[in-house]
Order: structure tokens, then sequence, then C-alpha cells
């Protein structure tokens, strides 16, 4: 829990009922903002608790990881006894998040409507792996599955011919993104009106509109203008280029870019190609100006690519794995990744957030 009394969301009270990433996620971006977050546990903890390396049982990496400024409690609300100390936990709240399924919920007594009679000015927040309004309301969802139903597996599908899926929990993330935002914009409107408000996060229409802000593409139109699927993305082509001694990433943007790129790289006939002349010509001819500037990325070294270009004031970067990370120059600099001392694990290195 923050102390910082300077952060925007100090003195504000949030109950956590959420488990696994997506609802934990969220709450921890709220504390991250100074919330006062207390998790509230069910008998045996959040399962990601179990998750990962650890030094005592049930304090795993994983947890660890989307669980930092809460305090926890565990309350069993099969019983009398855990829903009576929730109620006066929501007494004193100014928000109250889950992610149990809505029969679930409503059946344990914690349904919108009850917790909005009792205390009128909380925040509630519902979030759920598809919209309860909806033929698919109510069933469960992970990351996998949230993954394949909303398209991004098979964006793989579409440029590889077999769906894959993105190795990092993106869609609990995504999810959790929108949802604390969300819960914020709640919160604001309770200032000005003074009254509580049910927002409901899914996780399905959260990833499947994300998807679509640039996949859309041509159906954005009705009728349509196209197919969908943004010809650049889905590119085989499109993918860290091998240098001579490894792998670097750039994405020249603008006319600017290309010529000084082919310039630079001893190809400036390239710039006056009839099929790379343009940006709307570079778009339908997407493969081939792949495979050209690959041509010449792999007669340097990255460090060399990544210094040219950089000079050029052309998007560049090298392709760092997760133990690189560590070892960056600049996020060594701007001191990113933070040590802190736990109370029951000891030292924890953290990673610092997006926002300052």
């Amino acid at each position: 829990m923050s102390d910082d009394l300077n952060l925007p969301l100090s003195g504000v009270r949030v109950l956590d009922l959420t488990t696994i990433l997506f609802g934990p996620y969220a709450t921890q971006i709220l504390g991250d903002f100074g919330a006062d977050v207390i998790k509230i546990e069910a008998p045996g903890g959040d399962p990601i608790r179990y998750l990962g390396p650890a030094r005592n049982s049930g304090m795993g990496a994983l947890f660890l990881g989307a669980n930092r400024n809460k305090r926890s409690i565990m309350l069993d609300l099969k019983r009398a006894e855990g829903c009576d100390a929730l109620w006066r936990l929501m007494d004193e709240a100014d928000m109250f998040v889950h992610n149990v399924r809505p029969h679930k919920i409503l059946s344990l007594g914690f349904g919108p409507d009850e917790v909005l009679r009792r205390c009128p000015g909380i925040i509630y927040g519902g979030l759920h792996g598809y919209r309860e309004d909806g033929p698919y309301g109510g069933r469960p969802a992970y990351d996998d599955v949230i993954q394949g139903a909303s398209g991004i597996a098979g964006l793989f599908l579409e440029r590889d011919g077999e769906p894959q899926l993105v190795p990092s929990v993106i869609a609990d993330k995504s999810a959790a993104l929108m949802a604390s935002s969300g819960l914020i914009a709640a919160y604001v409107k309770r200032l000005r009106t003074g009254k509580g408000v049910y927002m409901e996060c899914s996780m399905f229409e959260g990833l499947v509109s994300y998807n679509l802000i640039e996949h859309q593409w041509g159906t954005v139109f009705s009728p349509p203008e196209g197919n969908p699927g943004y010809t650049r993305l889905l590119s085989r082509n499109r993918r860290p280029h091998r240098t001579r001694d490894g792998f670097v990433c750039i994405l020249p943007y603008t006319d600017k870019h290309w010529r000084a790129f082919w310039e630079i790289a001893g190809a400036s006939e390239m710039a006056t190609d009839p099929r790379f002349s343009t940006m709307p010509l570079r778009a339908q001819n997407i493969d081939a100006l792949y495979q050209e500037a690959g041509k010449v990325l792999a007669a340097r070294d990255t460090e060399e690519w990544v210094a040219l270009l950089t000079k050029a004031d052309i998007p560049v970067g090298q392709v760092n794995n997760l133990e690189d990370l560590k070892n960056d120059l600049h996020l060594n600099e701007i001191g990113f990744f933070r040590l802190y001392e736990h109370p029951t694990e000891g030292t924890i290195e953290i990673p610092d957030t997006a926002y300052r």
C-alpha cells in the first residue's frame, strides 16, 4: 500500500475480490495510483499464489507481480461471518471490484443491486469474461480462451497458416488496463454526482475492440470497402530482421524515413522504385519492401544499424530477450527496476510503471 498523499487516488479504499490476473492487475494499477487496496481471498488464497518460484509457500513470483500495493485478508463468503465482515468493509469503501461470474456473485448476495442499495456511493466493478447481457454471459474465461475468441490467435492463422497464442497474458493485461480506466472514470463521475456506479468490463468485448482498431480495415465502412486485416501487420516479412550478428527491428514510416534508410544502406535507387515511392504503394507491396530491407540489413552488425538509424532519426531497436532487459542502458539509467523490502519475502525487484 502506498502512503504517498500526493498520488491521485490517495485516500480511496478499494475492496479487491479478484483472482488470477485480469482483476488483480486492474486493482494493482489503482494501488500504483495511491489507492488503499484490500485484497479479499477465500480460504486457500488466490490460485496464482502457488505459481512460479517462491521463497515461501503461497507467495509465488506471479502473485507478487500482480498484487503489489495491497493488503490481504481471508474471508469465507460461504459462511455468514465472512459475509458480515465484507459488508462492514463495504460500508467504508469507495470501490468494490470482483471477477466472480455473475450468477455466483448473486448467489453470495453481493450483486450490484444489493451492494448499491446498501452502499449508494460505492463504485461497483464487475470484471467478466463476457458481457452478462449477451448469450456468452456467465461463461468461464481465461486468457488463452479470449485470445482465441477475440481473433488474436486467428491473426497467426491468417499470416502463418496456423493459429498461435501470444506468449504473454495479453488478454488479461489489456482488459485490466481498460478496467482500471473505467473504474477511475466511474470514481470521477461519483465526485461530480455523489452517486455510486455499476461499471462492467469484459475481456471478450475489450479484446475484440482492441483487435479491430487496426484490423477492421476495409470493413469499417458499410458496405465494406475491402477485407478485414491490416495488410502490413499480416505480412510474413514483418518481423525482426537478421543482421550480421543478431537481429534488429526497424520501422521507417514516412517517405523521408525510407529515403534516408535506403541512402544509409547504400541502396538509394530503392527510394525511387515505383513499388515503394509513396506510403500507399509501400502498403500494396509490403512483402517485397520488407524482403528488400532484409537483404541490406543482413550486411551490417546490429550495433552499427542502431547507431546509424538512430542518428538519422529512423525508429530502430535491437531485439532483447528477457535477460537483456535487466542490462538495458535506458532502463538502468532511469532506475526502472526497483528493489523493495517485502514484509515477508525479503528483497524483491519490481518493474516501474509507464507513467510518473
